[in-house]
């Protein structure tokens, strides 16, 4: 099926792009009812407060894709007449190359015929999928898809966020995994680990117990026989 391997490679970040979208939620909300204005030209991404304008979070936006019910299909930005200005998706593309995902190397991508009833639904989630796998490509994060006249464009976002440490991952984990399906939990904790510039060591040669680590302190991972995760247990330093 088209963007399966997107897919793959969007569950295996799944962990660290939900915690990093977690941060951009939790920064967006401090802002309560806003709204979004972006200027590609400009290099600017804005979410703004709708009763106090001037509280506002800016970000450099690196605009992906973007994927239109009309012609069904979804382009890449390097492909778009504007072209894409910071060269995110030249390097997507370049993965795409050396791995042979053909998704990441055609300017257009076409739907495939099984996109269901609800065609917006489907095209929301292959946003989350794109963010997910250009997460897991290029190391850039947190995403935003944005919807325009029933389409959506996705962008990764240069935003103000404090970096991901252990101490504020085992703080939003909890809820996090309550709403999330991982396909593999020990790959996506591993991820996490690479992803978020932290040092991991398997505790044991059946790879059922991980330990990440940073400034801020420490966490265990626990996984059953079917890599499944079991447990959470910290030592945090308050750094």
């Amino acid at each position: 099926m088209t963007f399966e391997t997107l897919r793959a490679l969007a569950g295996r970040a799944a962990l660290f792009t939900a915690l990093r979208q977690d941060q951009l939620r939790s920064a967006t909300d401090a802002l309560g009812d806003h709204r979004w204005d972006a200027d590609l030209a400009a290099g600017t991404f804005t979410f703004a407060s709708t009763a106090d304008p001037q509280r506002t979070l800016t970000a450099t936006p690196h605009l992906l894709a973007s994927i239109a019910p009309g012609p069904r299909s979804l382009m890449w930005s390097w492909a778009l007449p504007q072209g894409d200005r910071t060269g995110v998706t030249e390097r997507l593309r370049a993965y795409g190359e050396e791995h042979g995902i053909a998704e990441l190397t055609q300017g257009e991508v076409a739907f495939p015929d099984d996109t269901g009833d609800d065609i917006h639904a489907w095209i929301a989630d292959l946003a989350h999928v794109i963010g997910g796998a250009a997460t897991e490509i290029t190391g850039l994060s947190p995403y935003y898809s944005a919807p325009t006249d029933g389409a959506r464009a996705v962008l990764l976002l240069d935003a103000p966020m404090d970096p991901l440490t252990v101490a504020s991952a085992v703080t939003a984990l909890p809820g996090i995994l309550s709403e999330l399906t991982l396909s593999d939990a020990r790959a996506s904790v591993w991820d996490l680990g690479r992803l978020a510039g932290w040092h991991l060591e398997w505790a044991d040669g059946d790879f059922a117990t991980a330990v990440v680590t940073d400034a801020s302190g420490s966490a265990t991972f626990r996984f059953d026989e079917y890599a499944r995760i079991t447990g959470i247990e910290s030592t945090l330093t308050g750094a």
